[in-house]
């Protein structure tokens, strides 16, 4: 299975994919991940993500490679789902190896949340009641901006 980005409507069999990823340095000590999976919400019945094919790779990879150079990781995954996804299914796993874990947390950390806002996908939810179109949601804007800071910063 490969490592890197992925974006399929292919289940994501995380235990599967972070198997492949541990050991794979014999200089890391650390290996630590994110796996995302659909909640009951109210009357939510299922989620569905569309995407820009191409441009939500080159997206992913920018961020990864970003992630890759700033903690110094031997390895950064991410694997997204689109598509139709019911209450429990895994929408997305992002894990990141390095020689210690404070830089593969972090790594895993901003990965997850930049990608929540850089990335281009569309969530519709469908209820009991119809579906609609979401917009991202303040939080997840805050938690993208915090990067940008610390990135500013550390920059300066």
């Amino acid at each position: 299975m490969p490592l890197g980005i992925q974006v399929s409507v292919e289940p994501i069999a995380a235990a599967e994919r972070l198997s492949a990823l541990t050991g794979q340095s014999p200089h890391d000590g650390a290996v630590a991940s994110f796996v995302g999976q659909v909640r009951a919400d109210g009357d939510l019945v299922a989620l569905e993500l569309e995407h820009y094919p191409g441009v939500t790779e080159a997206a992913l990879g920018a961020l990864r490679e970003q992630a890759i150079s700033r903690w110094s990781l031997s390895q950064a995954i991410i694997h997204h789902r689109v598509g139709r996804m019911e209450i429990g299914e895994t929408i997305v796993l992002v894990a990141a190896s390095a020689p210690h874990r404070r830089a593969a947390l972090e790594a895993v950390s901003f990965l997850i949340d930049r990608l929540k806002t850089e990335a281009p996908f569309w969530k519709c939810v469908h209820t009991a009641s119809g579906r609609h179109w979401v917009e991202a949601r303040d939080s997840d804007t805050a938690a993208s901006q915090y990067w940008r800071d610390q990135i500013a910063q550390e920059d300066a």
